[in-house]
């Protein structure tokens, strides 16, 4: 389904904000749902085409960047990968909705890095297609979560904020603010597609990068309060605490080294996930032809029976044509051998008349 009708639109936000139920009320769709702030969506996946106000819906449910399965790195790199091979087959989001749980207590260190991670990727210029959806209005009391959104109006978000009832029509009220945007093109899109750019050197990688960079220059200064706090132990001759601590250096140690090591990992990862969706866009391809030469050969079929259907009928025809000028001669005959009759008694009455 394509042309100006055929619009798609990505859902996204942390981890258990409700992405996947979301997508699910509002398309039809089955994809498994976590529980609790577990994560379950792994890979960016699209829903089948649902018709909205006359338009062809497409949602792609995304994985949080807090995801509990995989590494941020993973994610932007998934990410990263599905949108800009999505973009070089030409394909643009008409909207993006960040889900948001309003029954968060505060916006924490987590939310925030989701949706800084969020901005990076979108750029600012894209925010008219943004709508911030905030969700589980159930579990808070009404006031409290009035002020809540009241603070995320005032200090993170620039988007329009809708609120999500949790039923199918007010996902579909939602997403009509979005469905006759004019498409747009994502920051991180320009930047692969347009700007060629490494993933490391997009806004989203570089975001990223600053944040392993703060994860590794804490853990280092873990690494020398428990170096100092060893020595004391040596020097107190302590020796369990001194290998609980040593202990602890190794694991710290060990996780510098692989934050170190995620920045290179991050092209990696991203060059895998565009190989792996190219490989799947070859099978739909593939797929694609098959069902095409299948639709050929049952045209050929179709178009064959139609001439041997067209020639029956033509030879029904003929053969109705001759019976008809059969029946034409035969009622012609019938009807001069009964002229003939006719005259031949006419004359037999003559010569006995003129005999009398």
């Amino acid at each position: 389904m394509t042309g100006a009708l055929s619009i798609r639109i990505a859902i996204m936000g942390p981890s258990g904000s409700g992405k996947t139920t979301f997508i699910n009320e509002a398309s039809g769709s089955d994809f498994a749902i976590g529980k609790g702030l577990e994560s379950c969506t792994s890979e960016v996946q699209a829903t089948k085409p649902f018709k909205l106000n006359g338009r062809e819906v497409t949602l792609i449910d995304t994985p949080g960047f807090d995801d509990t399965s995989r590494s941020d790195t993973d994610i932007l790199a998934m990410i990263g990968a599905y949108l800009s091979q999505t973009y070089e087959y030409g394909a643009k989001l008409a909207g993006i909705v960040y889900m948001h749980r309003i029954s968060d207590f505060r916006m924490g260190g987590t939310n925030k890095r989701n949706f800084k991670m969020f901005r990076e990727l979108c750029g600012e210029s894209t925010l008219r297609n943004v709508l911030i959806v905030t969700n589980m209005w159930s579990e808070v009391a009404s006031d409290l979560g009035e002020m809540r959104e009241k603070e995320l109006e005032n200090t993170f978000f620039k988007a329009r904020m809708l609120r999500h009832e949790g039923t199918r029509e007010s996902t579909h009220r939602i997403l009509r603010y979005l469905i006759h945007n004019q498409p747009a093109t994502l920051l991180i899109q320009k930047e692969l597609v347009k700007e060629h750019k490494n993933i490391v050197q997009t806004s989203a990688g570089s975001e990223l990068t600053r944040v392993l960079n703060e994860q590794r220059e804490h853990h280092e200064e873990v690494v020398a309060q428990l170096r100092k706090d060893m020595e004391a132990a040596i020097r107190d001759k302590d020796h369990e605490t001194r290998e609980e601590l040593k202990e602890e250096i190794r694991s710290k140690q060990e996780q510098i080294l692989k934050l170190q090591s995620e920045t290179e990992r991050l092209e990696a990862e991203f060059k895998a996930a565009k190989e792996r969706l190219e490989a799947r866009i070859s099978v739909m391809e593939e797929k694609h032809h098959e069902q095409g030469r299948t639709v050929d050969a049952l045209q050929e079929q179709l178009e064959t029976e139609r001439k041997d259907r067209e020639k029956l009928a033509v030879e029904q025809e003929q053969k109705e044509q001759r019976l008809r000028r059969l029946e034409e001669d035969n009622a012609k005959a019938q009807e001069l051998e009964r002229l003939n009759n006719v005259r031949e008694l006419n004359r037999l009455a003559t010569v006995m008349v003129v005999m009398m």
